[in-house]
């Protein structure tokens, strides 16, 4: 399997902008179990995660024209549209479902048994690489971007988590993506 640096999803979004069904479906192919696994662990069920991935993957469809290449990278795009969608979700409260601990581990081993070794390594390299750009960041960046990205929380939760005014952390998760932009450029 190819690694994510061989596959354009830029490319791919602007062929599901003029309709091409093959891009979306080869956008599916390509990344459906870790976006399912975003989706799960924002949703915490299984049922729910596949609910998300599939409106989501319409609204990518629906939307790909809306993607701007000189805002950010093609695939940061098709991964928040799936963040976005399980958050929206999950603070609606309709699915308030708890966590079975036993479905998050199964997939994440059925995940790992099925990802080519290419594909661990470049993870590993783009960890590594994520790792040093956010050691980079200030303290309030960087854990402002990790409660919203990594714990799913809202500004206002991180606002009140950090003892901080909103716009102030909406400020420091806008400038710490636009560093780690640039560092992992």
């Amino acid at each position: 399997m190819s690694t994510a640096a061989d596959f354009d999803y830029e490319a791919a979004l602007a062929a599901c902008a003029r309709g091409e069904q093959a891009a979306l479906r080869r956008i599916y192919e390509r990344d459906a179990r870790r976006l399912l696994g975003v989706a799960l662990r924002i949703v915490r069920h299984r049922q729910i995660a596949e609910e998300v991935l599939h409106d989501a993957f319409l609204n990518i469809w629906t939307k790909a024209a809306s993607f701007d290449p000189a805002r950010g990278a093609g695939r940061g795009w098709i991964y928040s549209v799936v963040r976005n969608q399980a958050l929206s979700l999950a603070r609606s409260g309709e699915h308030e479902v708890a966590a079975d601990e036993d479905e998050l581990d199964r997939i994440a081993t059925a995940s790992g048994q099925h990802a080519g070794m290419e594909d661990a390594f470049a993870l590993r390299q783009d960890i590594g690489r994520l790792h040093d750009c956010l050691v980079g960041l200030d303290v309030a960046k960087r854990n402002s971007i990790l409660y919203a990205y990594v714990d799913g929380c809202s500004h206002s939760e991180i606002a009140e988590r950090l003892r901080s005014p909103l716009g102030t952390v909406k400020a420091w998760i806008k400038r710490g993506l636009s560093a780690l932009r640039e560092c992992m450029g």
